[in-house]
């Protein structure tokens, strides 16, 4: 439960646009986080999540930093995608998530862990309005 494989990892370009097309958007500094509720069956069996993890370029030079800044969230994704992953199998829902850390600056691995567990509970409400509001059931 505490992986983080290739099939959950958002490659799909058409997925991607509609996502910053269409999707939703939750502000949790330092992340931005963009999620949109995918049609059952377009996700790989067993993944009711697909995630991109992004780190602006104009923020962090050098790559060191970025790819520093996405290890640390794929981490904290990694430990809280339980959580995230129970509610979405008691809906029956699918979502795509994209995941930006926004600050020019890199926290520590203890501070961007609470910051994600908050993150996580601020997401699944949001995905649980959203769902009321389109008419699925919310049980």
């Amino acid at each position: 439960m505490y992986t983080f494989g290739k099939q959950e990892r958002l490659c799909s370009k058409k997925t991607i646009d509609a996502l910053f097309l269409s999707g939703h958007r939750l502000m949790l500094f330092p992340y931005s986080v963009h999620w949109m509720l995918c049609p059952t069956g377009t996700l790989p069996d067993g993944v009711p999540a697909q995630v991109l993890i992004a780190t602006s370029k104009k923020k962090f030079h050098h790559a060191v930093d970025r790819n520093r800044v996405k290890r640390l969230t794929r981490e904290c994704y990694r430990i809280h995608k339980p959580k995230l992953y129970e509610y979405l199998n008691g809906q029956g829902l699918n979502i795509a998530l994209s995941i930006n850390y926004i600050h020019n600056e890199i926290f520590d691995y203890h501070t961007l862990n609470n910051k994600f567990e908050r993150l996580t509970d601020n997401l699944i409400e949001s995905i649980a309005k959203q769902t009321v509001h389109n008419g699925q059931s919310d049980t």
